[in-house]
């Protein structure tokens, strides 16, 4: 027996832990992460709460060796309370608070393996992130992310998973596929062949009855679209496995070697970190130049554009993309002097070209988000596995960088309701001039942006179904596209408004990958600086700039570049003879 048990503070959790162990009827070996503080009266209380209601007979065992408990008691039941406490403490003996959480990979992994191959009963007792207070900041996040990646991966190895709220015990449905299952679940919605809330659905999230697709989901004379194949190369195309962060023991080598470098401390500022980055992403210092930097521009038209949210037809979508391709576009330009390649990919834009321009299009244009869902449920996992794929193809075609670069009229439109819904800014603060539209023109843009939002506003905890809802194909695809980046161990750079949106979905749909990414800018989009914010990334250029297309970041390439050759090619002071700080 495997049983994760989740629940909120003062939940009762323990509690039910505690009964389900004693109904084991084997010895029981209590493992307790939390540790009595003299300066904490409060605490010290509560662990003494939980020690009196013990059964004497059982064995505790005050540790944070969770791996070494369960190998020692292999055919007792060991009752693990609980695993907030223990992630916390690990990440106070380590560099886990800064450096996202690297320092304690390896042992978060050893504690999935060491479940998977439980022998004995075992119980754990871990806090469900969604139901209690996680401070808005840079550490409450990265705990967030951790706790909530910890215990996705645990109810996996698990036979069986209970919510507790309130006292009582709520059983949780089996995440992984079911061979009955015959249609693909999706996030928000059900059928009577998955009736089981599915792996990309948070527990708290509310799951809709039995249904058909929404009744308000857009519909198209059924078309063979290529990209629409792309789910089946993933066992599930929006579930994303764990996202390892950057090596931390390189980032501290590389820092070492930046304070043997002949220069002050710290005087090349931001080029420093850069470099430190890349070189982390790497896992090797000095890190390689990069040599394989590749954009590429995901394109599709949105129905609201229809609606005078643009001050340009949706057929400008296809003529600024055959500009990409034909080189005269400002991407373009930007990335052959950068030493970059660009791809465009088609999504959904309305027309095509004869042959098209990619192999992953899923639709011609999304619907207008404010009066219909953007996508259908089997477009928007075809949208986020076309972009996991395409990201694929590069990081296997020796891709060492990429870049997200979004083209289509529209599409700051459902980028700002996405930023909106994650954020919690009022559509007011954050609606941009976009192509340059005039008063009128923001005051549609803002009006449909918030009827999206109302339509929307029940997914909060569910990136498919806002994706669904009030994206688009091309968004959804950034994000898979930015998603399996991270998974493949290779850094981005993201763009303006519209690709930061995507960054948000991509970080709720595999939590830690932002530490894959820098901010190649920050746009002049209003809804571009919130949505840097809420990742904790600071941009590299501040030009103003709102062109998309990825050019902001195509702009910020050479920096990187620098910042790369700067730790590769910089004398040091011994090499030199350069003398150093006394």
């Amino acid at each position: 027996m495997r049983l994760l048990v989740l629940g909120g503070i003062r939940s009762g959790k323990s509690a039910h832990a505690e009964s389900v162990a004693t109904a084991t009827g084997t010895d029981v070996v209590y493992v307790a992460t939390a540790r009595r503080d003299p300066d904490d009266a409060e605490m010290t209380a509560r662990i003494a709460a939980h020690r009196d209601r013990r059964p004497d007979e059982w064995v505790t065992e005050e540790t944070d060796e969770i791996t070494r408990v369960l190998a020692e008691h292999p055919d007792s039941t060991v009752l693990v309370d609980d695993l907030g406490g223990w992630l916390t403490r690990r990440m106070d003996a380590t560099l886990g608070w800064t450096d996202g959480g690297s320092a304690v990979a390896d042992e978060t992994d050893a504690l999935v393996a060491a479940v998977a191959e439980r022998p004995g009963p075992v119980v754990l007792v871990s806090p469900e992130v969604g139901l209690g207070v996680v401070p808005d900041t840079l550490s409450g996040r990265v705990f967030a992310d951790m706790i909530g990646t910890l215990n996705r991966r645990l109810a996996q190895v698990c036979d069986s998973a209970v919510l507790v709220v309130a006292g009582r015990a709520l059983p949780l449905g089996d995440a992984r596929p079911s061979p009955t299952v015959t249609a693909p679940a999706v996030a928000g919605v059900t059928t009577p062949a998955a009736t089981a809330a599915p792996a990309d659905t948070p527990a708290d999230s509310p799951v809709d009855p039995p249904t058909d697709a929404p009744t308000d989901a857009p519909t198209e004379t059924p078309h063979d679209f290529p990209g629409l194949a792309d789910v089946a190369h993933y066992d599930d195309p929006v579930v994303f496995p764990p996202v390892h962060p950057p090596s931390h023991a390189v980032a501290e080598e590389a820092r070492g070697r930046h304070l043997t470098l002949t220069k002050p401390a710290a005087s090349l500022g931001r080029l420093e970190e850069l470099g430190v980055w890349i070189a982390s992403c790497q896992d090797t210092c000095p890190p390689r130049p990069l040599e394989r930097a590749r954009v590429v521009v995901f394109a599709g038209d949105h129905g609201v554009a229809e609606h005078g949210v643009s001050a340009f037809p949706r057929e400008v979508t296809l003529q600024m993309a055959d500009n990409i391709v034909a080189g005269g576009a400002a991407v373009s330009v930007l990335a052959r002097t950068a030493g970059a390649t660009v791809r465009v990919a088609d999504m959904a834009m309305s027309a095509e070209r004869p042959g098209g321009l990619d192999d992953h299009k899923v639709r011609r244009s999304s619907g207008s988000i404010d009066r219909e869902d953007a996508l259908s449920p089997e477009e928007v996992r075809a949208a986020i596995a076309a972009g996991r794929r395409i990201a694929d193809e590069e990081v296997d075609s020796g891709a060492d960088l990429l870049i997200a670069g979004d083209l289509g009229i529209g599409n700051t439109t459902p980028a700002t309701v996405l930023t909106c819904l994650v954020t919690g800014h009022e559509p007011v603060e954050l609606v941009g001039r976009g192509t340059g539209v005039d008063d009128e023109g923001w005051m549609r843009k803002t009006a449909a942006i918030r009827d999206a939002l109302f339509r929307a506003s029940g997914d909060l905890r569910d990136p498919v179904a806002m994706l669904r809802k009030v994206g688009g194909a091309d968004l959804a695809a950034m994000a898979g596209f930015l998603a399996q980046a991270a998974i493949r161990r290779t850094p981005c750079l993201l763009d303006g408004s519209v690709v930061t949106s995507a960054a948000l979905m991509a970080e709720a749909l595999a939590p830690g990958s932002r530490q894959w990414w820098a901010a190649g800018h920050r746009s002049a989009e209003p809804a571009h600086s919130a949505a840097l914010t809420y990742l904790s990334l600071d941009p590299i250029l501040e030009h103003a700039m709102r062109l998309g297309e990825g050019s902001g970041a195509v702009a910020a390439l050479p920096v990187v570049h620098n910042a790369v050759a700067i730790l590769t090619e910089m004398a040091t002071f011994a090499d030199a003879g350069v003398s150093g700080r006394d």
